[in-house]
């Protein structure tokens, strides 16, 4: 079966890392487009699953950097706003085992200045899933119109939320004050150990789930690094343990494991609804998968997700 489209809604970042150079007093910097909403629009596209990305694109030179990845990548711009604010930087620092540290210039810059009008005219028809989350969702003034975007595509599409807190440019209250009417969004809430922690201090996984399926969603995964992954489908549980690889760094690989878990279920048809026909064996599956992708992601340099043919290194079967 063929997945149907995934439309993807959020920012596009320049991730900027330091490179040493000769001279003492100079620091070079490699950019490489980034951000979390870009990164799994881009993983969906060289998975084979339709992804179309709604974005607000800067017509600067990071802008133009973006549009030719994406493009390259086989993501579908049709509906991606030409914006005339700047791009947002993210400058990235690794540590000893490839976790990276950001500090973000972000201010007033074209992700976060959506209006009603740009998003009113996108034609979801054809699209069985809406997947947003990080600065999107929380940076205003554009945070309540993709809010009032996913309300609106709800009742034709199924709703997947990464929060992807980044405490350095957002407050982790103000995603805490949102979580609860996301949840009652959402049918798919996905998110990191790191998220977790942020959004409920010492909480258990298991805790956390109950929560927020009380709040409203169906399927909650949780990212545990090493560890694997934490699915629960109303309630039931499943974990998934990580796929051994060589780490160069971890940027980008949540947006992998999202990716491949919604290319996974948008694949055999599960997407489109309220996740009716889904059972907790097909999470498992879906989370393997993801945990594929997102092994791939860790083994290069940034957020370079694989394409389809390349998980043949990690599976013997490849495929979907």
């Amino acid at each position: 079966m063929s997945p149907r489209q995934i439309t993807v809604l959020g920012e596009c970042v320049a991730d900027a890392f330091a490179e040493p150079v000769n001279a003492s007093n100079e620091l070079a910097l490699r950019v490489l487009p980034g951000g979390g909403p870009a990164n799994t629009a881009v993983a969906l596209a060289r998975l084979g699953t339709p992804a179309r990305f709604l974005a607000r694109l800067s017509d600067d030179v990071f802008g133009r950097l973006f549009r030719a990845h994406l493009e390259e990548s086989g993501v579908d711009l049709s509906y991606a706003v030409s914006a005339a604010e700047p791009s947002t930087l993210a400058v990235a620092e690794l540590d000893a085992s490839g976790q990276a540290a950001y500090s973000f210039h972000a201010q007033n810059t074209a992700d976060w200045q959506w209006t009603p009008g740009e998003l009113a005219a996108v034609d979801l028809s054809g699209t069985a899933c809406v997947h947003t989350g990080s600065l999107a969702l929380v940076r205003e003034p554009g945070g309540a119109v993709v809010e009032e975007f996913l309300a609106a595509a709800a009742p034709g599409a199924t709703i997947s939320i990464d929060p992807n807190v980044r405490p350095l440019l957002v407050r982790p209250e103000v995603y805490r004050a949102r979580l609860a009417h996301w949840c009652s969004l959402a049918d798919i809430l996905r998110l990191s150990e790191d998220d977790l922690e942020l959004l409920m201090p010492g909480t258990g996984p298991e805790q956390a789930c109950d929560t927020w399926h009380a709040a409203g969603v169906r399927l909650v995964v949780i990212t545990l690094g090493a560890d694997g992954a934490l699915a629960s489908l109303d309630g039931e549980r499943v974990r998934v343990p990580a796929v051994t690889t060589r780490v160069v760094d971890t940027v980008g690989a949540g947006d992998s494991f999202t990716a491949g878990l919604l290319h996974h279920l948008g694949a055999r048809g599960l997407l489109g609804g309220r996740l009716a026909g889904l059972g907790l064996d097909e999470v498992a599956e879906a989370c393997r998968f993801g945990a594929r992708v997102a092994a791939l992601t860790c083994s290069v340099a940034g957020p370079n997700p694989p394409w389809l043919d390349q998980l043949a290194e990690l599976s013997p079967t490849g495929g979907a």
